[in-house]
């Protein structure tokens, strides 16, 4: 009985995790992508379950990174989709930290996570010039390098720094904080 409880406050933990908000703006950009609509009445993580949408998806973004998308079969071929798609996300510059299990997607466990590797997919075709199509997500910062000549290096040696301000004589005698130490003998 307790186990049925504790089960129970997990899978309502894991589920409270999703952003349904962020689940429909997924959705609607991997419809854009791919030109298909989800199947009506399928929830979002039943359409993507299969892996055969994911797996478009990819192919969309870069054409050839899944060369055989398995559309009937079993569990294994459900398996096999999701493990080419996370190695196509792997191969078009998604970083493997941002990629869900596949045991995520089909025991249904964290389909935040799911979201979550979509929305860095997302990420990633700002980073591929060749693509034209609709982004997801905020576009990644860029690196700004700057570079200094060793006299303007040197020029910040002299400086004295006071970024932090100065105590202007300042003491913290006289502060007392909290009760003072207390030693009791024979007891």
């Amino acid at each position: 009985m307790d186990q049925a409880i504790l089960l129970f406050f997990d899978l309502h933990q894991v589920a409270g995790k999703r952003e349904p908000e962020q689940e429909a703006e997924a959705q609607q950009w991997i419809e854009s992508v791919i030109g298909h609509r989800f199947p009506p009445g399928v929830s979002y993580e039943d359409a993507l379950r299969d892996g055969v949408i994911l797996c478009m998806l990819m192919n969309n973004l870069q054409p050839g990174l899944i060369h055989k998308i398995n559309t009937t079969g079993g569990d294994y071929k459900m398996m096999d989709n999701l493990n080419q798609f996370q190695k196509a996300c792997v191969k078009y510059g998604v970083p493997d930290v941002d990629l869900f299990q596949a045991v995520d997607l089909i025991e249904r466990k964290n389909i935040a996570q799911v979201t979550n590797t979509i929305f860095a997919i997302g990420r990633t075709t700002y980073k591929h010039p060749e693509w034209r199509g609709p982004w997801l997500g905020p576009k990644p910062s860029e690196e700004h390098r700057r570079h200094f000549t060793d006299q303007q290096l040197r020029a910040g040696e002299g400086m004295i720094g006071l970024q932090a301000g100065s105590n202007k004589g300042a003491t913290q005698s006289g502060q007392n904080f909290g009760a003072s130490r207390k030693i009791i003998f024979g007891k």
